[in-house]
């Protein structure tokens, strides 16, 4: 085991090059400013996480032992590539689409800045590896990579990172499985960076299973140019408490974003949900649309802002959150945020949080239906309407099937 010090960081960057040598070193110094976050910050409000201090943690030299087949993987018609990633050590890339970066050996693809804060500034200083997908210009990879990102060893602290980059009117989509051993505790802070150049199209799809032991701070950098398309859809399943922060830059003229997602927590499950999305040029577009439920103790938060910069004319843009609270002890947090500094813009959100409608009960069971068929089917089509719109079809029967187990072990208790 590795402590989070200065002997550890030198150990693992002493052989990476000096640029990024540079930027590690700069990172670890944020490291040992930076404090932990809290609720007193705006970004971490409703955010009860139970880490006391990173540097209480340590990191694994080796990866463990790997898991199973992932089930998410076998469904996939075809892949293009695979990846396998443990403990935040890639041991596995195969296709011509893949590779490792190990020892920083990166495209140039816009990062997560270090001193967001002290989980992404520990991301830079001490983790050395990374998986990175790439389509060249022009390329059209029509089969999704398919990246296994796992957490095997309890009681640690891992930093997985994926890194897509899609060159100039090329295409190319890639699923991500992050999942661990249903009871391992420990800290996992997921990296994903993604830059789809002039008229590329990138599809990310992430399918977020850890374990109930598992505190997850996710953190996500998308970037798009000109005329390119992005699709990010997130199905938060798994963690005791998982974050999700994501950043779309949109930079380049007639840029496209499309971020779909559906959660389902349960139990004292917190899944934290924190969008930006910048529309920094013009005639850009952008939807989010998330739907997610929450019973027992658990509690879901979703904070999106919308910001159009000046340059952002011609912009249109807008954002849904919708959730259902399935138990008197859950509670759904959802603050949508619009900041427009541009005259030429359509753009709008909406949100809303509330149990299942009594009015559509009625309606069903007027029609025949037992109570408990009525809100099974009223369930189901709330969350159709958001796996539905997922870009790889083939993971929507597991998807729904997970969403309704998690339906029926509600209406078991």
């Amino acid at each position: 085991m590795l402590s989070l010090d200065r002997t550890t960081h030198e150990r693992l960057t002493g052989a990476i090059p000096p640029a990024m040598r540079e930027r590690s070193a700069a990172a670890f110094e944020a490291f040992e400013r930076l404090p932990m976050p809290d609720q007193a910050e705006e970004s971490w409000r409703y955010a009860d996480y139970d880490v006391d201090d990173l540097a209480d943690l340590a990191l694994v030299e080796q990866p463990g032992e790997g898991l199973d087949a992932s089930p998410m993987g076998a469904v996939l018609s075809a892949i293009s590539g695979r990846v396998v990633v443990v403990d935040g050590h890639v041991v596995s890339a195969e296709g011509d689409a893949v590779r490792t970066a190990a020892g920083g050996d990166l495209p140039e693809v816009p990062a997560v800045p270090a001193d967001l804060d002290r989980f992404a500034a520990a991301h830079d200083a001490f983790g050395v590896d990374a998986a990175v997908v790439t389509a060249g210009r022009g390329q059209a990879i029509e089969a999704p990579v398919f990246v296994d990102l796992q957490a095997v060893t309890p009681g640690v602290v891992t930093f997985p990172r994926v890194v897509v980059h899609a060159a100039e009117a090329s295409q190319l989509s890639v699923v991500v499985h992050q999942r661990s051993a249903p009871d391992l505790s420990g800290v996992v802070v997921p990296r994903i960076e993604v830059l789809a150049d002039t008229a590329a199209n990138v599809d990310l799809t992430i399918v977020q299973e850890w374990g109930s032991g598992v505190t997850a701070i996710a953190q996500q950098r998308l970037t798009g140019g000109r005329d390119s398309h992005i699709t990010m859809a997130e199905a938060g399943l798994g963690g005791v408490f998982a974050r999700l922060h994501l950043t779309v830059d949109l930079v380049g003229r007639g840029a496209d974003a499309r971020i779909l997602g559906a959660y389902f927590g349960d139990h004292a499950q917190t899944l934290d949900y924190r969008y930006f999305m910048n529309h920094a040029a013009p005639s850009t577009t952008s939807n989010m649309f998330l739907k997610g439920a929450v019973a027992g103790e658990a509690r879901s938060i979703f904070s999106g802002l919308i910001r159009i910069e000046e340059e952002g004319q011609g912009t249109n843009a807008h954002q849904t959150n919708r959730n259902l609270v399935l138990s008197d002890g859950a509670e759904a947090h959802s603050v949508p945020n619009l900041e427009i500094l541009a005259n030429d813009v359509r753009c709008g959100h909406g949100s809303s949080v509330g149990p299942l409608d009594d009015e559509q009960r009625y309606y069903l069971m007027s029609r025949g239906l037992s109570r408990e068929r009525s809100d099974r089917l009223q369930v189901k089509g709330f969350f159709e309407d958001a796996l539905t719109r997922f870009p790889i079809h083939d993971l929507e029967p597991p998807l729904r099937t997970a969403v309704m187990e998690r339906y029926e072990r509600v209406v078991a208790r």
